[in-house]
């Protein structure tokens, strides 16, 4: 089943495995629940003296599905379906922290998870397409294998599509705690641990408020967060980074091509790399941390969320953008009950069934062209007279048959059952005529916000809320610089906001030197 490179490498990551661990396999008879067998014998065979296959042949309970514990126990992490894909990895990591092999995961993290004292049973929805799926699926996995009282299923929602349909399941990942709907998209193992112990927020916002002010504070961990914290603390001075997500929207972006140096990558890879640069200096990384004030007093101060007050005697705002949503009646109410923003992600859920997508620039063309190879139809909607993407992907569009394109369609509501959505409305801006078309998905593609709301009435910002910068990114409070997309800067691109955080840290360095 695996090919000849990934079973090479595979082979060499079980060396890593310590103790002995045992894989029982739940089949029911059927030709997806032969492939999982098929795939556990190979990974028994590379590492006999220390994994144990067991089979539970015509299994009443789910299947097919692998489960993985430390042998003589009973499993805690299980997977319902085939974890290949982007859940690849989730699968090899499950593998060797269940035989002993220790997580990269910061110390405190770990003895936090293991003092967790709740019965805690997590069930992930994930499609193998989804990049943001893993994150979930190992953080979780990560929390059952160190913590008896936790345990932890992927669920392919493709594979067990009556479970999808009961749950009304339409956006992975899709996170299930004791029954109950905990989450739904990316979300990192320290926001899940910060939103299953209650007390950790009140403790990380004493830790917080008691650290000494910084010299530099980049607010933000994007391409232009990233930038900046590495070019300032090569100047030798205190630097801190506070992110709610580290990456930001490259995190959910794959395929990359225009990085400079670098013909493909995507986003998870980059993002991964940008980390570990920065903790190559000593940079205080605060991750899952909300900005949600900013005041310029004897110190730059910082308030999150928490109620935490960090002081720097220069911040450095690279918080970033969003998705832009349609702000149309039904958008909130039915938001991942078919109105979604990821099509790597939702587009496997929608198999079959007619899809639409909002916008028509170079995300909305491509996720036209994905979506095509697995949904029956996709309606392009543009709001203007003609297609703003590249002419490639245009005419890759035309070419597909199941790909109709609509222009001067302005959206103006998407119809639901109450349940989930059944269609969308838009208005003929040259006739003024109003459409209804039937579908179950709707995938909105049309660009991005500024994440700057909590600076309003406070530094200088663009009527669609961008910070004004200069040259060098000095915003109209001295001391306070900022970068990237967030910003004024004309072009939303990663090396243009790498290069922005950069000259913002430069900025920054040269306003110590002279005050």
């Amino acid at each position: 089943m695996l090919e000849a490179n990934i079973k090479q490498q595979l082979g060499t990551y079980l060396q890593n495995i310590v103790n002995p661990i045992e894989i029982t396999v739940s089949t029911n008879g059927s030709a997806k629940a032969e492939e999982l067998l098929s795939l556990a014998r190979e990974i028994t065979e590379m590492k006999s003296d220390k994994i144990t296959l067991s089979v539970n042949e015509n299994s009443a309970g789910r299947a097919p599905q692998m489960a993985i514990g430390p042998l003589g126990q009973v499993p805690r992490v299980r997977f319902a379906g085939i974890p290949m894909g982007h859940e690849f990895t989730s699968l090899v990591l499950a593998l060797l922290q269940a035989g002993g092999h220790p997580s990269k995961a910061a110390p405190a993290t770990l003895e936090q998870i293991k003092g967790l004292d709740t019965e805690l049973n997590f069930k992930v929805y994930i499609s193998l397409s989804c990049h943001n799926c893993p994150d979930v699926v190992q953080a979780v996995n990560l929390m059952a294998v160190l913590n008896p009282k936790i345990t932890a299923t992927m669920i392919d929602g493709a594979l067990f599509q009556d479970e999808v349909e009961k749950r009304e399941i339409m956006a992975v990942p899709s996170v299930y705690l004791n029954g109950e709907l905990f989450g739904q998209g990316r979300m990192t193992l320290d926001e899940i641990l910060n939103k299953v112990d209650t007390g950790a927020a009140n403790k990380q916002a004493t830790a917080l408020s008691e650290k000494a002010p910084y010299d530099v504070l980049v607010v933000g961990g994007g391409p232009a967060g990233a930038a900046a914290a590495i070019y300032a603390a090569r100047k030798g001075i205190r630097t801190g980074v506070v992110a709610e997500r580290f990456g930001g929207q490259v995190a959910d972006t794959m395929a990359i091509e225009n990085f400079i140096s670098m013909k493909a990558t995507d986003g998870p890879k980059l993002v991964a790399g940008l980390e570990q640069h920065v903790l190559d200096y000593d940079v205080d990384l605060m991750k899952t941390q909300k900005a949600v004030r900013l005041e310029k007093k004897e110190f730059v101060e910082i308030e999150l969320e928490n109620g935490a007050i960090l002081k720097s005697k220069t911040v450095i705002l690279a918080t970033g953008a969003r998705w832009r949503e349609m702000n149309v009646p039904g958008e909130q109410e039915y938001r991942g009950k078919g109105v979604a923003y990821c099509p790597h992600c939702d587009g496997p859920l929608f198999k079959g069934k007619k899809t639409a997508v909002i916008g028509g620039g170079n995300s909305g063309i491509e996720a036209a062209i994905d979506l095509a190879g697995i949904v029956e139809h996709v309606t392009v909607l543009e709001f203007g007279d003609t297609l703003r993407a590249d002419a490639v992907l245009v005419k890759k569009a035309n070419s597909l048959p199941n790909i109709t394109i609509i222009k001067n369609a302005m959206t103006t509501e998407v119809i639901g059952d109450g349940q989930r959505v059944i269609g969308l409305k838009y208005t003929d801006r040259l006739t003024d005529e109003s459409h209804l078309v039937d579908v179950a998905g709707i995938f909105v593609q049309i660009g991005l916000v500024p994440n700057s709301e909590f600076l309003k009435d406070t530094l200088e910002l663009t009527n669609r809320g961008e910070i004004v910068i200069n040259a060098h990114g000095q915003t109209s409070i001295p001391g306070v610089f900022a970068a990237g997309d967030v910003t004024t800067t004309p072009y939303k691109q990663i090396i243009i906001s790498m290069g922005g955080g950069a000259t913002a840290a430069l900025g920054a360095f040269d306003y110590l030197i002279r005050n």
